[in-house]
Formats: structure tokens, C-alpha cells, sequence
């Protein structure tokens, strides 16, 4: 079996493009032009460290799954474009991805993370909501219904990973 490691990347690296060409052509096939009138102004030293991070996961030197964050406040980093190709699903990349970035977080000084995923993506709500996100929305019913105004078709989560929680506390 071979084994897989994290590599630091920039956002702009040329051997990333394609896939977030394909992550975004992925988003593209489930919202059409949905979330082109939300369209996120973003920098690339954003992600840059210290304050920020991309990293891929590559294994036999292929990236099989990536992801990101970037400072939200400055407590909080945001969790962005966590993703695993698509032959390679149902593994558990994204977990791993997921602990890699909360791992780095941590160790960058942050004490929450907070991220979006959208309302047709229920293998990420079962993925966050699994591993101690806490949604901040309502889960029961159609997640479709976040698609539709006053919602922006985002999900939101937090996770609390430094300091003290006053909810695990009570």
C-alpha cells in the first residue's frame, strides 16, 4: 500500500489549478450558478502561513485530496476547500484532511474553526456534524429549504479546538 503525505502549498501552484478547476466544476454540477451571486472576493495570502494554510495530499506524487484555511477572526480559522477526488471517495481522505487542518489550526494559535458547506452537499453535513461541528442551523427537514430566500444556501459550523468550552463544561 502506499503511503500519502501532506504537502504546503500556495493557492496559485500551477499543479493545483486543475483540481480546483474540478472542485469547482464539481460545485458547478450541483448549484449551477447559484452562489455566483455570493462570489467570495479572496487573496491569496489568505491561505499563506502563518495565519493561513493549504496543504494536498498526495500519494505515488498525485494529489488525491485537499484543504485549506484562512483567518476568519482572530480566534477562528475557516475551513475552505476540503476536498478528495472523486475515484477516491468514501475512504476517509476528508477526515483525514480534516484532522490535518484542525491539527495545524491548533498549532497556529486559533481556538475555533468555522466553515460552510452548501445546502446539497449531505455527505459534508454528515462529515462535520460527525466529527464535533456544531451546525448553526436546524439539520431536521430538507436541507433544500437553505436554497431558498432569506437563506444564502450556506451551512454553517463551528468547532471549539483550543481554550476552554463553555458548552463541554455545562
Amino acid at each position: 500500500m502506499c503511503e500519502s503525505t501532506f504537502r504546503e502549498v500556495s493557492p496559485d501552484a500551477p499543479e493545483l489549478q486543475p483540481i480546483l478547476s474540478g472542485l469547482f466544476g464539481e460545485y458547478s454540477a450541483r448549484y449551477g450558478d447559484y452562489f455566483a451571486r455570493h462570489k467570495e472576493q479572496e487573496l491569496t495570502e489568505w491561505y499563506l502561513p502563518p495565519q493561513g494554510l493549504f496543504i494536498v495530499l498526495e500519494r505515488d506524487d498525485e494529489i488525491i485530496a485537499m484543504g485549506a484555511y484562512k483567518p476568519y477572526d482572530p480566534q477562528t480559522a475557516e475551513l475552505k476547500r476540503i476536498w478528495t477526488r472523486s475515484d477516491l471517495r468514501r475512504q476517509g481522505l476528508a477526515l483525514v484532511v480534516l484532522q490535518a487542518l484542525e491539527q495545524r489550526a491548533l498549532q497556529a494559535g486559533y481556538q475555533r474553526l468555522f466553515l460552510t458547506t452548501g445546502f446539497r452537499q449531505p455527505e459534508a453535513v454528515r462529515l462535520y456534524t460527525g466529527h464535533g461541528y456544531q451546525p448553526q442551523f436546524d439539520l431536521s427537514g430538507d436541507l433544500e429549504r437553505y436554497g431558498q430566500p432569506p437563506h444564502d444556501g450556506r451551512l454553517r459550523f463551528i468547532k471549539v479546538i483550543g481554550g476552554y468550552n463553555v458548552a463541554e463544561a455545562s
